[in-house]
């Protein structure tokens, strides 16, 4: 008995010491300093995710580099770079790391500091749903051992689907996201396919769309829902779509995109070659198209110009991205014009009869082109608008489908922008109160920051403890949100890793 447990006493020693050694609490070093960037990681391909910088004091005398994976997401592959002049040269390539992972480094005779970078590569299988969760465990020079500065505590990374990308299917570019969820749960998203290169209207541009039925961990291979082809003997790169906004009619599940076209004009930007007129060879045309069976197919596109123009305007065309169906039937687009003299503003494009007729509101400020739209809980339509001043969105009311707008108590003021379209939406489940959900680049400088926020008063206020920081990136910056299910967010973006970048937010991450 005495021996026994004289056995176990040494046995638990032996696990407790060894077990602290693996939990040492090393010092933080300023010889050291690793970053991380805040960027979605992509299925199956490696991604940047931190750089190291190692002082010239200890450059010559490194050692390895220990770090610890503690989430269960499965990797397939894990890179350290060395930046060496303008090239990176590999030193060290691991796959199907789990856990603990020991790199060896080497010192060298320059007398200079050096740079890594560690990229890592999930599974293409991998849940949108999980995370990459990293801890820097020390960094080894010489007979040290020491947590480089800015790591000692957990690097997270969410998990994202390249829905589209350069290159895909023979294609330069893809652009303008829409994304919406039908009543059969399916997630549609629309995009420009811009064949050719990655420019706006005039040019080789399609309407694509992708389907998906299992809440967007899979899609189905992209298909074009609207192509013009050669129409009046001209040529595909002067019969260019694009633009794409998607509405979900919530009475009758009929699905709507709607489009611009252009006819002719080769070469020359939409928003400055259209010109006043109604006629196609004249100015931008406004087309829709639809489907009756959830996205499989979908109608041939129908011109609404006519009855929606007025003939003294540069341009009109929808706001890209989504539309509503309000709680009396009333489908909305976000719409917007250049007036007789080149003035842009932001409107409304609506339908009473489930899309057989199409109307139009006035102006609702000038110099505001893409908006979106949401509805509140009186009834009224909240405008939400890209302001050419800069600095901050534009916010509009209206309680007449149009006809008489005013400012919202967040106009000018709540959101801020750096001229970019932007996704606002109402979570259809909220029970107690209403509460929306908005995206966009969150600077007033550049495109990049993708962030999510949260409202529970209707867009008046966005508390920063409800908002989510995606991409830190600097991409093309144009976003759609879309609810997926009660318990999660969908959001199609134009991030820093892809042209159309989708990811799936649990609303525990938004709703604390």
């Amino acid at each position: 008995m005495t021996r026994l447990f004289i056995r176990f006493f040494v046995i638990a020693c032996l696990v407790t010491f060894y077990g602290c050694q693996e939990k040492t609490a090393y010092l933080v070093t300023d010889k050291a300093v690793w970053q991380i960037k805040r960027i979605p990681v992509i299925q199956g391909r490696l991604t940047t995710v931190g750089e190291l910088e190692i002082d010239r004091e200890i450059a010559g005398e490194l050692k390895q580099l220990r770090l610890t994976f503690s989430s269960d997401t499965p990797l397939d592959r894990v890179v350290l770079m060395e930046k060496v002049g303008e090239e990176l040269k590999e030193v060290f390539s691991d796959r199907t790391v789990s856990g603990s992972l020991s790199i060896p480094l080497s010192g060298n005779e320059r007398d200079q500091g050096r740079s890594f970078l560690l990229q890592v590569q999930p599974s293409s299988a991998a849940s949108l749903l999980e995370k990459i969760q990293l801890h820097v465990d020390f960094l080894e020079w010489g007979g040290e051992k020491a947590v480089p500065r800015a790591a000692d505590t957990f690097s997270e990374w969410r998990l994202a689907k390249a829905l589209r990308h350069h290159g895909d299917d023979g294609v330069h570019s893809f652009r303008i996201p829409g994304l919406a969820t039908s009543m059969e749960g399916t997630l549609l998203a629309v995009y420009d396919i811009r064949w050719e290169r990655s420019n706006d209207l005039q040019g080789h541009v399609d309407v694509g769309l992708s389907r998906s039925t299992d809440g967007g961990e899979t899609w189905e291979p992209m298909k074009t829902i609207i192509d013009m082809g050669e129409w009046g003997g001209l040529p595909q790169d002067q019969n260019g779509v694009g633009d794409p906004a998607i509405l979900v009619d919530e009475n009758t599940g009929t699905i709507w995109v709607v489009a611009l076209w252009m006819h002719g004009k080769p070469a020359e930007a939409a928003w400055n070659s259209s010109q006043p007129g109604m006629k196609p060879e004249e100015t931008g045309q406004l087309v829709v198209v639809k489907s009756e069976d959830d996205g499989m197919t979908w109608s041939d596109p129908v011109n609404v110009t006519s009855s929606l123009k007025d003939p003294s305007w540069h341009l009109f065309l929808a706001g890209p991205g989504r539309g509503i169906t309000m709680r009396d039937g009333t489908l909305v687009f976000a719409g917007q014009y250049k007036d007789a003299e080149k003035v842009p503003h932001s409107t409304i494009i609506y339908s009473k009869d489930q899309g057989a007729t199409w109307h139009m509101g006035k102006g609702a400020r000038s110099h505001t082109t893409e908006a979106q739209v949401v509805e509140l809980s009186d009834g009224s339509i909240l405008l939400n608008m890209r302001d050419d001043r800069g600095g901050s969105r534009a916010v509009m009311v209206t309680k007449d489908l149009g006809e008489t707008w005013e400012e919202h108590v967040s106009h000018r003021s709540a959101l801020v922008e750096p001229i970019c379209m932007a996704s606002i939406i109402t979570n259809p489940y909220a029970q107690d109160a209403p509460v929306f959900f908005f995206s966009n680049p969150n600077t007033t400088d550049g495109r990049y920051n993708i962030t999510i926020k949260t409202s529970f008063d209707e867009g008046k206020s966005w508390p920063e403890a409800n908002q989510l920081l995606l991409d830190e990136g600097i991409g093309w910056g144009y976003t759609c949100l879309t609810m997926i299910d009660k318990d999660h967010l969908g959001i199609l973006y134009e991030s820093s890793q892809a042209n159309m970048t989708f990811q799936i937010i649990p609303l525990s991450e938004l709703i604390r």
